[in-house]
């Protein structure tokens, strides 16, 4: 397997799953949106919030891994959360927008700025916490995607509770034939 591949794969996964968990929370109420459904975010837009949020920090710490990641570079236009558990956008339109401009930001940033190589380096970042870490940069950004499926996971409950179906989401229907 082709990590390098695998991540373009997974970016175009990452985006076509935050399309439908939208799309399908759009037809819900502010007070359904907003309401504690138990999840470990509380509400639905706050699970969706919470990806946001570790979105733009994973992506802020991935743009400084290389002077070439212009489109994780203008990602510092969003507001950078302070919290895990910020509610950068309260209003479900505008959290919306800043998912889409991010799942863009992403596909471009792994079909056109991500070179194998940097996969291989070691990324130094600060965590949350402020404390110094440093990890595969590869298995960084596998942890991006597995991190988006688990909370998507969460969300497709809630909503599935709601009586909304988000469609299909195995990644299955990603990966490519091999027979044709």
């Amino acid at each position: 397997m082709d990590l390098h591949h695998h991540i373009r794969l997974m970016a175009g996964y990452n985006k076509r799953l935050n399309s439908q968990v939208f799309a399908a929370a759009a037809t819900l109420d502010h007070a359904t949106l907003t309401a504690d459904a138990g999840a470990f975010f509380g509400s639905i837009l706050g699970t969706l919030n919470h990806m946001v949020v570790t979105d733009l920090l994973w992506l802020a710490r991935f743009a400084k891994h290389a002077p070439h990641y212009k489109s994780l570079q203008a990602l510092a236009e969003l507001p950078t959360p302070e919290r895990l558990d910020q509610q950068l956008y309260p209003a479900f339109a505008a959290l919306g927008a800043a998912r889409g401009i991010i799942d863009n930001a992403i596909i471009e940033w792994s079909a056109d700025e991500l070179q194998s190589g940097d996969l291989q380096r070691a990324l130094a970042y600060h965590n949350s916490k402020g404390e110094v870490a440093e990890r595969d940069f590869g298995e960084l950004v596998m942890h991006l995607f597995n991190h988006q499926t688990h909370h998507r996971g969460q969300v497709s409950t809630l909503l599935n509770q709601r009586g909304l179906d988000i469609g299909v989401t195995d990644f299955l229907q990603d990966i490519p034939r091999l027979d044709t």
